[in-house]
């Protein structure tokens, strides 16, 4: 029972820190507009899922014909990229949902039974994550300011980190950064369009990732133990 005895009760009240380092502050990504990362610096990305091109499937000339491609890609671009490449498991749910609802469709029972034991395989598979792993391959397309490009890009991963965690945000810099945003998001575009054309004269497919693709990827990277499930619903 609290007891009252004239006097007002004081609050201790304690001084909350400027900057609370969470995934949130420490992450160099502002938002995500349409198809276009806006990151705290100011600067804009696109993402490009890439097909990959098994060149070992190729005789020697054919081979060499796509180096030399991929060498004039490479040599041909005024602005610098990234190239990721992601070791993801093979994830099989899809398939084993899809292979279960039709397996009643087969009516001779010797196929049936070889579907049943099929479906009893991939998912035996699909419980042991990390047994099949599939290569995933983006290209990330940086555009900052005048020619601040090769400069901000070629930030040691100390200088970054540091600077993502003094970097105070403000509605301030957030509209300034949506406005920067409106006025140069077609040079990116531009400069995506040009990656395109030049992967598709190597052989391989190339497209921009849309919003949801984005977060989901996103979501994995920051989250890798995370259900596929659980990117999509963010």
């Amino acid at each position: 029972m609290a007891i009252n005895n004239g006097k007002e009760n004081k609050k201790v009240k304690k001084n909350k820190p400027n900057n609370v380092y969470n995934t949130e502050t420490m992450s160099p990504i502002s938002e995500i507009r349409g198809d276009t990362v806006i990151l705290k610096d100011g600067g804009l990305r696109s993402i490009l899922r890439v097909t990959g091109l098994n060149i070992d499937l190729k005789n020697y000339d054919e081979q060499q014909q796509t180096v030399e491609q991929y060498k004039r890609f490479l040599n041909g671009l005024d602005f610098p990229i990234q190239i990721l490449v992601r070791n993801n498991y093979l994830e099989l749910s899809d398939y084993i949902s899809y292979m279960q609802s039709n397996v009643n469709v087969v009516a001779h029972p010797s196929l049936k039974s070889q579907w049943e034991a099929y479906i009893n395989f991939l998912t035996n598979i699909n419980s042991q994550q990390g047994l099949i792993f599939v290569k995933e391959f983006y290209i990330i397309i940086p555009y900052y300011a005048l020619e601040e490009d090769t400069k901000n890009v070629r930030k040691s991963w100390i200088k970054k980190f540091t600077d993502a965690l003094s970097r105070q945000e403000t509605p301030e810099k957030i509209v300034e950064r949506y406005r920067w945003f409106l006025r140069n998001d077609k040079f990116l575009d531009t400069r995506s369009s040009v990656v395109i054309e030049w992967l598709r004269g190597v052989g391989m497919f190339a497209e921009k990732l849309t919003l949801s693709e984005i977060i989901a990827l996103l979501f994995k990277e920051y989250n890798p133990d995370a259900h596929k499930d659980q990117a999509l619903l963010i």
